[in-house]
């Protein structure tokens, strides 16, 4: 049996047995569940030693090199390929007004915008209502789970992996594109993750060679980002954060730090 198939299947039977359960509970303000952190640890010294050899200078030679113009075209294309793949999450969260935009947006760039080099569905005020597996995971009910540190990709929790893994396979552009054109949409997909370390070069720096400890502090941004961004998407409301608690309850976290800082 197909991959996809497997893969379709797998997250029927999954959502099937979530249908009664509402978004999962997220854990609480500078709530950390890291048991693998020496593992973690290695992955994340694994990874700055990768940044540091190879995705950190040939970053910088693309963004010196080639155009912002046409950095930008690059990234919008990218962008608007994975605009499929975040209606199928829309639908399976039952976000439908979400899911009409995304293919609005979609459609509008592929033919009006040249397959997504341009971007007036931007000028219209479609913009990306951004979504994925792990988040559907998470309005069906999966808790967070573990902390992960991956290799290059960076930061995830044991959720958010397994959603990264569907994502890959249940991806529409997958489908309908053969080879050697599919092997052209992952060389965009590369190539605008590299315009994106570039832009975001002097951010990536300091977390990663100024900072006292890249790891935690990087745990920390990540579990935040991802946990505010969950309670938005989800109408949960944000915990009360109570600004005379012990700044160092998580021997980790810096209390002069922005969670939410990009």
């Amino acid at each position: 049996m197909p991959i996809h198939r497997v893969a379709g299947a797998v997250t029927g039977l999954i959502l099937l047995a979530l249908s009664a359960c509402g978004p999962a509970v997220l854990p609480g303000e500078g709530v950390v569940n890291d048991p693998d952190e020496s593992a973690n640890r290695a992955m994340h010294d694994f990874n700055v030693t990768v940044d540091r050899a190879l995705i950190r200078p040939t970053a910088q030679g693309y963004g010196t090199i080639v155009p912002e113009p046409v950095r930008d075209g690059i990234g919008n294309v990218a962008s608007n390929l994975d605009q499929p793949l975040y209606v199928v999450n829309d639908v399976l969260q039952l976000r439908f007004d979400d899911a009409l935009r995304n293919t609005f947006r979609f459609l509008v760039n592929t033919t009006i915008g040249l397959g997504g080099l341009l971007d007036p569905a931007a000028e219209m005020g479609l913009y990306a209502e951004q979504t994925d597996f792990g988040e559907t995971l998470h309005v069906w009910g999966v808790p967070e789970g573990d902390f992960v540190m991956l290799p290059i990709y960076g930061p995830s929790t044991s959720r958010d992996t397994v959603g990264l893994i569907v994502d890959g396979v249940m991806n529409p552009t997958r489908f309908v594109f053969d080879p050697p054109d599919s092997d052209y949409v992952t060389g965009l997909n590369v190539i605008g993750r590299f315009g994106t370390r570039y832009d975001f070069g002097d951010e990536i720096d300091r977390l990663y060679y100024e900072s006292a400890d890249g790891y935690a502090q990087l745990r920390l941004i990540y579990l935040s980002n991802r946990r505010y961004e969950l309670r938005q998407n989800s109408g949960q409301e944000q915990e009360y954060f109570d600004p005379y608690s012990d700044p160092y309850a998580d021997p980790y976290s810096d209390p002069y730090e922005d969670p939410y800082a990009q």
